[in-house]
């Protein structure tokens, strides 16, 4: 069978005997869930059994692809890993841009799916139709910049490679997995569970291409889509090519819901030093993904100051947030510095920011002393504590090895009273967006499938940065399930978050590609069919609306300052909107997928 964007083979790889083989993609599913985020939770949930231990070789890693990756289609570059997660044991799918997933494509493969431990060090070398385990030895211990450099020196300069760091050899839980230096797949731990199969990286080169039925069509769309949808739209777009991601500290700090010191207020005093401004400021070049026209990404060198010399791409929004603002650190050397040395070590910046802003809070409560802390003076805005941090998790060393377990587990082995300022939703912690301020955003947090996430739906554009009355819950159910939805389909053919595309455009993208007649209605359902399989996924591990919940601090504590002073998410009102949002997914008042929904949607 022959399908345009897809080279129809899976490659499967057992670390345990060793064994490495290649199948057809499954068809069938790949018809009803694309490729992305669906055919690898299809995949994950039909053969990972309940109740696995994330870290034991049973769990499954799968890197796949969408239809679109390597093709013309604008910013098709970007692959996915999908696992379940060892920070909050839920289904797990982490992005990245870049080359890579490009790459595994023209080297014959839609994806990989890793089972199984290695008894010692491995990488995985996927080659023109072909791969090989080979000993990793001389990698292990290696950060994620000095593995690439070592595989190019080894395997050739063209390689794309995707590593873990220490932290990720160490098992720290929201550790992540580099491609191309500075891209992460990054939340929830997904570079843990690389680090407990003992396989410290994958590097992929390919002479092959992508085919699809009519490349003529196919180019005349991407190029309408690019002029019209992207370039064409700069109400949405404009702002991505010109500042990236740090415009929006500004939009943040403007509507009071800026994370500062731990979440206890969302106005920071020191935000225009670490805002866009700033970052443009020390901005020496634009970096793109693969054939992606915005070039949104800033690489940045600080030019003076204690850290001068740090080349970084970024500090993105996220990262200035929740390891700036969050940890009262207006030094952006040292958020770039910080930054810099998460990236390399293999940690997920937004947990890090949230653990360390966490320690941060109870060491000036008297919760942490200089004993738990190792001496360190772990105060707000104290640079030389803060910028120890990276280190000291990643080894799990001191303090380090508690805050490497995350702030739940953290929270839970401190006691004292630390749960009420752990900022988590299922232990994946709070992203940058305090949702006092933009109250649609509680709900994406407390209903989005792998833990606490801000992108399943991005609602604060909607609310707090747009239209929408963002201190009511009023309509949200409605806008956050259409986001999950429309954003699960769009992660399956792996679109960015930065293409505001609905789905009239997707489905003349995917049509065009594929060769399949995909009308924009059999999208939606596809998306409303791929969070229902999350959901069952998660149910199947026992999640119910128990878990689906906002922090304390945020019920109970009102922000004190800016536009939003005075607010707070009223409990009552979350769960009322929590009973709306299950009636109208047909899922039952416990949260459970109905029968009913699923016979529609053609689910089991």
């Amino acid at each position: 069978m022959k399908v345009g964007g897809f080279i129809g083979r899976i490659l499967r790889v057992n670390l345990t005997t060793g064994d490495v083989k290649t199948e057809p993609i499954n068809w069938e599913w790949a018809r009803k869930f694309f490729g992305g985020k669906g055919l690898a939770a299809k995949y994950l949930y039909e053969e990972l059994s309940a109740g696995t231990d994330p870290l034991s070789p049973e769990n499954m890693m799968i890197f796949m692809t969408g239809p679109l990756t390597g093709t013309v289609s604008p910013c098709s570059g970007k692959h996915v890993v999908v696992s379940k997660s060892p920070a909050s044991c839920t289904f797990l799918d982490c992005y990245a841009g870049g080359y890579w997933g490009a790459e595994l494509k023209y080297a014959g493969f839609d994806g990989v799916i890793i089972r199984g431990r290695a008894s010692k060090p491995v990488y995985l070398w996927i080659h023109d139709g072909e791969a090989e385990i080979r000993d990793a030895s001389h990698l292990w211990g290696k950060d994620t910049h000095e593995t690439e450099k070592a595989l190019k020196e080894e395997l050739g300069k063209d390689v794309k490679v995707c590593s873990i760091g220490p932290a990720g050899e160490n098992l720290v839980k929201f550790a992540c997995i580099t491609n191309d230096l500075f891209r992460q797949a990054a939340r929830g731990g997904i570079g843990a569970v690389m680090g407990s199969k003992n396989l410290k990286a994958i590097a992929v080169e390919g002479h092959g291409g992508v085919w699809v039925p009519d490349i003529e069509k196919f180019v005349d769309v991407c190029k309408s889509v690019i002029d019209e949808d992207v370039l064409g739209r700069e109400d949405d777009h404009g702002w991505a090519i010109t500042d990236g991601t740090p415009i929006i500290v500004g939009l943040s700090q403007g509507t009071a819901l800026f994370p500062t010191r731990n979440f206890q207020t969302g106005v920071f005093e020191e935000a225009e030093k670490i805002g866009s401004d700033a970052v443009k400021a020390v901005t020496v070049a634009r970096k793109a993904c693969f054939n992606c026209p915005l070039a949104c990404g800033n690489i940045t060198l600080i030019k003076e100051g204690r850290f001068a010399g740090t080349l970084v791409e970024g500090p993105e929004y996220e990262t200035l947030a929740l390891t700036g603002s969050n940890c009262g650190i207006g030094d952006l050397g040292a958020i770039a510095k910080f930054n810099l040395l998460c990236d390399r070590l293999g940690i997920d910046t937004i947990s890090a920011g949230n653990v360390v802003a966490f320690a941060m809070e109870l060491y000036e409560r008297g919760i942490l002393t200089k004993e738990d802390t190792g001496g360190l003076d772990l105060r707000f805005g104290n640079v030389d504590a803060y910028i120890q941090m990276p280190e000291l998790i990643a080894y799990k060393r001191g303090i380090g090895g508690l805050l490497a377990e995350g702030v739940r587990t953290a929270a839970e082995r401190i006691g004292k009273g630390a749960e009420k300022y752990a900022l988590h939703v299922k232990g994946v912690e709070y992203p940058g967006y305090d949702p006092r301020g933009s109250y649609g955003m509680a709900l994406a947090y407390a209903t989005a499938d792998r833990g606490c996430c801000h992108l399943r739906a991005w609602i604060v554009a909607d609310e707090a940065f747009g239209d929408m009355p963002p201190y009511t819950f009023d309509g949200k159910p409605e806008r956050v399930i259409f986001l999950e939805n429309r954003n699960s389909v769009k992660w399956s053919l792996i679109i960015c978050d930065f293409y505001l595309v609905d789905y009239p455009v997707m489905s003349k993208l995917v049509s065009a590609c594929t060769g399949w007649d995909v009308s924009p209605e059999e999208l939606k359902i596809a998306g409303e069919r791929i969070w229902n399989l999350t959901r069952l996924f998660n149910v199947r591990e026992g999640f119910s609306r128990k878990d689906d919940t906002v922090p304390p601090r945020i019920t109970t504590e009102e922000l004190p300052d800016g536009v939003a002073k005075g607010q707070k998410i009223k409990l009552e009102e979350f769960e009322a909107a929590l009973s709306r949002y299950y009636q109208l997914r047909g899922w039952d008042e416990n949260g459970i997928p109905t029968e009913e929904k699923l016979k529609e949607l053609g689910l089991k």
